[in-house]
């Protein structure tokens, strides 16, 4: 082997199932354990946080339910951003590196808001015209990045909405901010899958790249997130 040559990916198991049921060697489990556990720690404050907002609106006390509806909007940004970094990272080493992991098509039935049904539908009509493991995987993990974007920040808007007091329709509104909570813990559990299933097929002699990778575009600033995104077709550029 010549020195600038990679190392090849490790081989796929038969599907996603497979892969969320496989061991891994002791350093790839503690990268994926400690990074799901940081992940689940942030959508629970998150969760938490709006489901007490929703309460107390039901309850009457809608000064302290639009409290804790800001403080929500808060917790939403501080899990898409790791949530969005983990996705740009493996987007970014499966692209630079040819990492082959499974992924299964997005299923419309898992989203609540329109917006999550028809990107999951798109990709997976897509899916099923992309005969490319390595471009189905891309075009899944762009997906999502976006879908999360548009959650975070359709979230943070409908929120400060509700907070100001501009909303027209302020059922409407707080019908559509459970919505998108929903979807972004869908998100979350699809990056957690595909998140181990790209461990499964990495290659150990990467492993510290891929995790500084994850640790620097989860940190990217906020002024970085209006930057142009690669988008669904764009992550198909200079195949």
């Amino acid at each position: 082997m010549k020195a600038h040559s990679r190392p090849p990916p490790l081989s796929r198991g038969r599907g996603v199932q497979q892969d969320w049921r496989a061991c891994l060697p002791t350093e790839k489990a503690h990268i994926f354990y400690d990074h799901e556990r940081h992940l689940e720690l942030l959508y629970n404050m998150f969760s938490v946080s709006l489901n007490e907002a929703i309460e107390l609106k039901l309850a009457g006390l809608l000064g302290k339910a639009l409290s804790a509806m800001s403080m929500s909007a808060e917790l939403c940004e501080r899990l898409t951003r790791p949530l969005t970094g983990t996705l740009r990272a493996l987007h970014e080493h499966a692209k630079h590196y040819g990492t082959v992991p499974n992924a299964a098509p997005l299923d419309p039935q898992n989203y609540h808001g329109p917006r999550g049904q028809r990107s999951a539908r798109i990709s997976g009509l897509l899916d099923k015209v992309l005969f490319s493991h390595r471009l189905q995987f891309l075009h899944k993990v762009s997906t999502l990045e976006e879908m999360v974007e548009d959650l975070d920040r359709d979230f943070r808007r409908l929120a400060g909405d509700l907070v100001e007091g501009v909303c027209p329709d302020p059922e409407r509104v707080w019908h559509d901010v459970d919505a998108g909570h929903y979807d972004l813990n869908t998100c979350l559990r699809e990056t957690i899958v595909l998140f181990k299933s790209f461990l499964v097929v990495l290659p150990a002699g990467q492993l510290g790249d891929f995790e500084k990778a994850v640790h620097d575009q989860s940190l990217l600033p906020e002024s970085d997130f209006a930057a142009p995104r690669h988008g669904r077709m764009g992550a198909f550029a200079g195949q």
